[in-house]
């Protein structure tokens, strides 16, 4: 990117390199448990190694640190760690390309973004820090899974998956483009394959719980409540004795009991288990291939709103039980297995999408609800609201919000269903039919069956020499000393399992590793959980709303229910940071040429100047664009700085004759302190920054022209450089040192700010009448009610306005407003 060099009146590489260098030395960011002071756990969450510290992961990174920083000058023992989601795809894909195993190129990856880190001059302590490929890590992945299935939190069951006929493989979604593999261009199917899954699921009440956070935003808890889909309904059974098949009904669940009278069709996924069984001869061919059709679409495509409602007949039906009627059974993608019972009642008079389906399948649409004066014509569109019942046998002329308790009750005491509470969350699926992964310590014997790995036998290793070549097959498939292994129970030949689990496992629990890193009798320490956990502020991405936030939450609670920790919530407060735009307010992309490479600004301008200038562009949890000249207008006053801290204050007026002048330095000092105070807590740093240009600005006029004397200027630097410190630290750390003070300043509390001091003498009183502006009035700062009221009514231009009008009332909003209510 081109960049027109801003003349810096300072070395910011000299001064950064020279500064971490002293911090490393020094261990000044070594975090230790025996710390006396009050504890404070901020986390943000990890990079994968991609290979190149990207802008935004500065973005997520420099303000958390700041926060944490902060923090620490609050009086806080600080544990802000880092460290790197090293499983996963995109290393395996790499290893085929480039032919070098997965390992070596996510450990060079991790050891170059180490250092792009290490420039942002972070207050991370690197002894702790989590490289989750490591064995050390993920054999606890390993003991936390067999924890599990102790447990019957961890089973075994058939489930579909993407497929690649031509690569004979598994893919994942990201490996699907338009329907076709990635690699090959063939068009995928899916298959249902034996893989294993964690019982998410048993939580799900518990999980909507949100009671144990303190301050999550609102919008995480609406998308967690709305994946976990809590539903209160009825499961009501559909006939099936006649067609004498094993299965003797099919059983569908539904919120809306009272329309059950205007079921006029029945939609199964086409992966239901009895599809096959209920189609007839005749529709055997054109169900398969619909079937098939079905099975290429992800979920999110089968759902989508705007997706014309397709389906076929299977030539079979069920009969309701409520009227006895026949009611003719359909396969339709929209019906999927993952969601209820993979069975769909079919009421068109009162459902959107049913209604769109009857009407392209010419099937009857009975209204059972009947809308205010309806008189028996045909519905333009489905009824959705209150209404009475019609149609609908004893029920008729009952108000249906009666009517669902009634016949709930009715369907619960003739034994054809049950009141019953559904959700939309699936348990979660682990199993991954790659390499770079935890392994699944899982054997299987011919005569034992399933079995686990002995505790202490773990970790699994993922076998070094695996060959990575483009067959399309997992490299641990290939692998035959991997594969062959005696059963831990009978010593017999057995397989292992080449699964290996999902990398948000390694994510589920990081929190706690972190603690105590180098512990190797258990996943953690519990003297160490116990003095850090929960963490007490988390921040990154929203995108990770409904995965990792959910199943960190889960695996506490498992965690939890083993006895092996003593809280309900990992996180107690989450942040969100928006995203960093490019340059033409798009998304950053490498098709696009609007990536920003931070390391070219940080040599040139320093890591303050990106810091300073990504927490100044706009609030953090709304994102923003990158700017060249914005972030050179930051460095100007960085530079600004620079001189201005190092104005000498001897050749000052010992005694400045104009007092006034030095109690509005002091007012705007304590004002700002507060406001930096405010802003940094509450992750406001755009706010922050500006109050101290600000300040900075007053600072210099009032040098120009003579009306601040040297001991009040000291006390200004040095309480701006202190607020300077968490946002800019080299800087800081640079100017605390020429202006005589020790070393160092991150080693110093945040400055305290005096409310009277800081409170205005005036302030501008707005009067209105009957809510419009009329005057605005300079009164004390500490008027009282009644004299302002008195002074606003006294106004000229108010009793203009007035006239001959009667006063109702006044209202007074103390220091702001005056508002003369008058008939």
């Amino acid at each position: 990117m081109t960049m027109r060099q801003v003349e810096l009146r300072y070395n910011p590489a000299e001064i950064e390199e020279r500064w971490q260098e002293r911090w490393r030395t020094d261990d000044i960011y070594r975090v230790r448990d025996d710390d006396p002071r009050p504890k404070w756990y901020e986390l943000t969450m990890y990079p994968y190694p991609s290979g190149d510290l990207h802008i935004g992961h500065w973005y997520a990174m420099g303000p958390s640190d700041c926060h944490a920083r902060f923090r620490r000058m609050q009086g806080y023992n600080v544990l802000h760690p880092m460290g790197f989601d090293a499983f996963g795809l995109p290393a395996e894909n790499a290893a085929i390309q480039r032919r070098i195993h997965p390992y070596t190129w996510t450990m060079g990856n991790i050891e170059k973004m180490r250092g792009q880190l290490a420039s942002m001059g972070p207050v991370y302590d690197w002894d702790r820090q989590l490289v989750c490929c490591d064995p050390e890590y993920y054999r606890w992945n390993q003991w936390f899974f067999l924890k599990m299935y102790e447990r019957g939190l961890a089973y075994r069951a058939t489930a579909p998956v993407v497929w690649c006929s031509s690569c004979n493989t598994v893919l994942a979604n990201e490996q699907v483009v338009n329907g076709r593999c990635e690699r090959c261009d063939t068009i995928i199917t899916r298959r249902d394959l034996e893989q294993w899954f964690l019982r998410i699921t048993s939580y799900a009440e518990e999980l909507l719980d949100f009671g144990g956070l303190i301050d999550w935003p609102e919008k995480i808890l609406i998308m967690q409540r709305n994946w976990i889909g809590r539903s209160e309904g009825v499961e009501i059974a559909f006939d099936l004795s006649h067609l004498g098949l094993e299965a003797q009904d099919i059983r569908t669940f539904t919120t809306r009991i009272d329309t059950i009278y205007g079921v006029t069709f029945l939609v199964l996924a086409p992966e239901h288990p009895l599809v096959e069984r209920l189609t007839t001869d005749d529709r055997k061919a054109e169900v398969q291939a619909y079937v098939e059709e079905a099975r290429r679409q992800t979920e999110i495509e089968r759902l989508a709103a705007e997706k014309e409602k397709t389906g076929v007949f299977l030539g079979s039906h069920v009969v309701n039980h409520l009227n006895g009627e026949k009611v003719p059974i359909f396969i339709a993608d929209y019906a999927l297995m993952t969601y209820g019972t993979g069975a769909v009642m079919g009421v068109p008079a009162h459902d959107q999408r049913d209604f769109d389906f009857a009407r392209k399948f010419d099937l009857p649409i009975r209204v059972v609800i009947a809308p205010p004066g309806w008189a028996g014509e045909e519905l333009e569109e489905a009824y959705l609201e209150e209404g009475v019942h019609t149609n609908s046998g004893p029920f008729d002329g009952m108000p249906n919000s009666k009517g669902k308790e009634a016949i709930a009750d009715h369907v619960e005491a003739q034994g054809w269903g049950r009141r019953a509470i559904s959700y939309r969350l699936r348990d979660w699926l682990i199993s991954r039919q790659r390499y770079w992964g935890t392994p699944i310590p899982m054997v299987y014997c011919a005569d034992c069956g399933v079995v686990p790995i002995p505790e202490e036998d773990l970790p699994v290793l993922l076998p070094s020499d695996a060959e990575f070549l483009p067959t399309g097959q997992s490299p641990l498939s290939l692998d035959s000393s991997f594969i062959n292994t005696p059963c831990p129970r009978c010593s017999g030949p057995a397989t292992r399992e080449t699964d290996t689990m999902d990398t948000f496992v390694d994510s589920s629990w990081y929190m706690e590793r972190f603690t105590s890193p180098g512990y190797d009798k258990g996943p953690f320490d519990p003297q160490a959980l116990a003095e850090w956990m929960p963490v007490d502020q988390y921040t990154g991405g929203a995108e990770h709303a409904v995965m990792h936030l959910l199943y960190a939450r889960f695996f506490t609670k498992a965690l939890r229910d083993m006895g092996l920790v003593e809280f309900d919530e990992p996180f107690r407060r989450l942040y969100n940071q928006g995203i960093i735009l490019g340059e033409d307010h798009e998304k950053m992309s490498k098709s696009r040429g609007n990536v920003v490479n931070p390391d070219e600004f940080v040599t040139t301008l320093g890591a303050d100047a990106v810091r300073c200038f990504l927490m100044f562009l706009g609030p953090w949890d709304q994102g923003g664009p990158w700017s060249t000249s914005g972030i050179n207008g930051t460095a100007r006053w960085l530079n600004r700085l620079w001189e201005l801290c190092q104005q000498d204050p001897s050749s000052l007026d010992e005694s400045p004759t104009d007092e006034t002048a030095v109690r509005d330095i002091q007012r705007k000092l304590h004002q700002t302190i507060k406001r930096c105070y405010e802003g940094l807590d509450r992750f406001k740093f755009n706010t922050t920054i500006s109050a101290m240009m600000e300040l900075s600005n007053y600072l210099g006029r009032a040098w120009n022209d003579g009306s601040v004397g040297p001991a009040t200027w000291r006390e200004s630097i040095e309480k701006l450089l202190l607020m300077l410190a968490p946002v800019a630290p080299h800087l800081a750390e640079e100017l605390w040192e020429r202006t005589g003070h020790g070393y160092s300043i991150h080693q110093q509390l945040f400055p305290a700010w005096d409310e009277e001091l800081a409170a205005e003498e005036v302030v501008t009183l707005v009067v209105q009448v009957n809510g419009k502006l009329r005057d605005k009035l300079e009164v004390p700062a500490d008027v009282a009610e009644e004299e302002a009221k008195s002074l606003a009514l006294a106004s000229p231009k108010v009793q203009a306005h007035l006239g001959d009008k009667q006063v109702a009332r006044t209202i007074y909003v103390p220091g702001r407003l005056v508002n003369v209510v008058a008939n």
